[in-house]
């Protein structure tokens, strides 16, 4: 992502050939896995002169060379995270995963820096059981100070003392930061303020000020700052203490004071000397954080309810283990994928560590997921494949329809990207069948710079279609689609914050013409749909290949009571391509080069 300067001071305060198939796969691995361990049991049956059914895949072990832990006697751990600051900072493409987990305590004068890639986290049930004093940092020194690709990087789970009372955290997409207390202020802007285009927090508390200054959007939720010092196009807020008043567009402050729904990601602990996973539990009209007063809700799984993998690791023995019964826990690296992971049991877990990295080879679809409830899907990064995919992940099969508002399936830092590494493509990147889903961070992303890029080499048709019912999206960041970004089908959708770039690399106006209409809306909502709504809502065009093209809105919806919008806007970088309207026909256009927005209140 690519953005014009603002000045802050201007600104106000399917599975593989032979194999079986899912449902019965699933009954043989637990058949193998009971014979396995009741002694003189056979599966059910066989006759006594059958072959033993396989061991089980183990539970537990090792988290690789990649996790690298600290307690606060382990010597060098300054330069160790400087070591592995220095292969990261500027490897934006490269392969190397990273995750740095501080074991409980407190540790003295550390400034982590974070590059591509790397994750840092406490090892507590609450954040303020790692205390760090001294800064998790990310700037943009590498990119001449502009932070608009500081990409793929994470904190969560600690406590923070910043050494000069504010932590620097200028990041852009796909860079979460969950569960932190920072014991002090917040600044989301690079040294020296110059571009920036983020970002996400929940779940955490800034005792002092947030100070976003040159960042363009921004999404917070669940949350308790002390301030908040301004705004540029786009912030929202929902279920935040201490959030700014709703004022949008001037300042452009969204304001919901609580979320819908919500529960927080999945996340390692040590409970003594044994790691567990931690699953919060779901709220409803959500506000604050979830351990402000004591141990978060939830329950644990035990590592050895985890089968720990590592790259390498082939489809079969990751979906042979998931059958078993076991969860998953992919350890960073990067995961080539000859056949689809499928989730096939109700609360199943696959979390990822350090950006684990999937990356589905000859057409496959990395992962899908059934209609069942409760599976957790979180922390790890798809890589669209040389060999067109038609769908990257799937949230249930096409047609799902049960009932998960007890028990929903989450999708949490699950990021997409199409090309930038290198050659990929795939037609619809996420597909969201089932009801009541949440997705919860997500960046779908088809690379506009990097290897592998151009208008057919790394196409891809659509970011995200949802057509399950009742499906909530917090925090939605989908971008440079050869057509729609989002396609939203599904009845009484919700999308609390959404930022999208159009394409900067369609080649002419007739390339993304759509029907009778002139540019494919960013965010549609089908005629179809009868109730849908959406807060803080932004969509931006920087045609670079051909600056004449125009879109006729960024967003399109059905004219009727049920379907509501609040707080969108719009934006021609620089007079890169132009929009006529907002959503429909309404809203004034974009005009000139001079980055202003146009924005739309309320619709209808």
């Amino acid at each position: 992502m690519l953005t014009p300067p603002t000045d802050p001071s201007t600104t106000s305060s399917s599975p593989a050939a032979g194999s079986v198939s899912p449902s019965r796969r699933t009954v043989l691995g637990v058949m193998a896995a009971t014979a396995a361990t009741v002694p003189g049991l056979l599966a059910v049956g066989s006759p006594a002169s059958a072959k033993p059914a396989a061991d089980p895949l183990p539970g537990g072990g090792d988290l690789g060379p990649n996790v690298i832990v600290f307690d606060p006697s382990t010597p060098g751990i300054q330069a160790k995270l400087d070591e592995i600051f220095k292969q990261q900072e500027s490897a934006q493409f490269g392969s190397g995963r990273y995750a740095f987990l501080f074991k409980p305590g407190t540790y003295n004068g550390l400034n982590a820096q974070l590059g591509f890639y790397t994750s840092i986290a406490g090892l507590g049930l609450s954040p303020d059981d790692t205390s760090i004093n001294g800064d998790v940092t990310v700037d943009a020194g590498w990119f001449n100070g502009n932070a608009t690709q500081n990409f793929w990087r994470s904190a969560e789970n600690l406590a923070l003392t910043p050494v000069n009372g504010t932590n620097r955290w200028a990041v852009a997409q796909a860079a979460p930061f969950r569960r932190m207390h920072v014991r002090g202020g917040l600044n989301l802007a690079p040294d020296g303020y110059g571009w920036a285009s983020g970002g996400y927090i929940a779940d955490s508390r800034i005792d002092g000020t947030v100070g976003p200054y040159s960042q363009q959007q921004w999404y917070t939720r669940d949350s308790s700052v002390g301030g908040w010092t301004n705004a540029v196009w786009n912030m929202v807020f929902s279920g935040v203490e201490g959030a700014p008043t709703q004022s949008f567009p001037d300042p452009p402050y969204t304001t919901l004071n609580t979320t819908p729904v919500s529960r927080e990601k999945p996340f390692l602990y040590l409970d003594g000397a044994d790691y567990k996973v931690f699953l919060p539990e779901k709220r409803t009209d959500a506000r604050g954080t979830t351990w402000g007063s004591g141990t978060p809700r939830g329950t644990s799984l035990a590592l050895t309810q985890f089968y720990v993998a590592k790259p390498g690791v082939t489809a079969a023995t990751l979906n042979a283990a998931l059958d078993q019964g076991l969860n998953l826990l992919l350890t960073p690296g990067i995961y080539h994928l000859d056949a689809a992971l499928e989730v096939n049991r109700a609360n199943a877990v696959v979390l990822g560590l350090g950006y684990a990295t999937l990356i589905p080879d000859n057409g496959v679809t990395a992962l899908k997921a059934a209609d069942v409830d409760g599976v957790r899907l979180a922390g790890f990064l798809i890589d669209a494949g040389a060999v067109n995919s038609q769908t990257l992940l799937e949230v249930g099969p096409s047609g799902a329809s049960a009932d998960h508002s007890a028990n929903p399936i989450t999708v949490q830092d699950v990021f997409v990207r199409i090309g930038g590494a290198g050659p990929g493509k795939a037609t619809t990147s996420i597909v969201v069948n089932s009801r009541h889903t949440i997705i919860d961070h997500t960046w779908v992303w088809r690379a506009d710079h990097g290897d592998g890029v151009g208008w057919e080499t790394n196409r891809a048709d659509y970011g995200a279609r949802v057509n399950g019912d009742d499906v909530l999206a917090t925090g939605l960041f989908v971008e440079h689609f050869n057509k729609y970004d989002v396609y939203w089908a599904g009845q009484r959708g919700r999308t609390i914050f959404f930022q999208n770039e159009k394409a900067y690399d369609a080649p002419n106006q007739a390339a993304v013409q759509d029907g009778n209409v002139k540019g494919f809306a960013a965010y549609k909502v089908a005629d179809s749909v009868t109730t849908h709504e959406g807060w803080g809502l932004g969509s931006y065009c920087n045609y670079t290949s051909d600056n004449t093209i125009r879109q006729d809105h960024g967003f399109a919806a059905p004219n009727t009571s049920g379907v509501k919008f609040h707080d969108l806007l719009v934006v021609s970088l620089g007079g890169q391509g132009q929009y006529e309207h907002v959503i429909n026909g309404i809203g004034a256009a974009t005009s000139g080069t001079s980055t202003v927005p146009s924005t739309v209140v309320s619709y209808p």
